[in-house]
């Protein structure tokens, strides 16, 4: 369980490359500095994928969990 509370949650569940990292960064954009976005995805890819978006964008990763072949995301959207 998560000690942060999100500020939206993304549902990319069954969704592949490219999807889940675009959808994360539209999130991303309707956010204040500082809000935070709980992303849910099955695509392998999106672990590194949205670590690379978040890092290249300046937001923080807060959390990544593996749960039953799911991915939980907390990104804090940091500009």
């Amino acid at each position: 369980m998560t000690k942060f509370k999100a500020s939206r949650t993304l549902d990319c569940l069954g969704l592949f490359c490219p999807e889940p990292v675009f959808r994360t960064r539209m999130e991303l954009n309707k956010l204040e500095i500082g809000e935070t976005l709980e992303v849910w995805a099955d695509d392998p890819a999106a672990e590194k994928d949205i670590k690379s978006l978040t890092k290249r964008l300046g937001h923080e990763i807060l959390e990544i969990r593996k749960e039953k072949g799911k991915l939980h995301f907390l990104i804090k959207k940091g500009r």
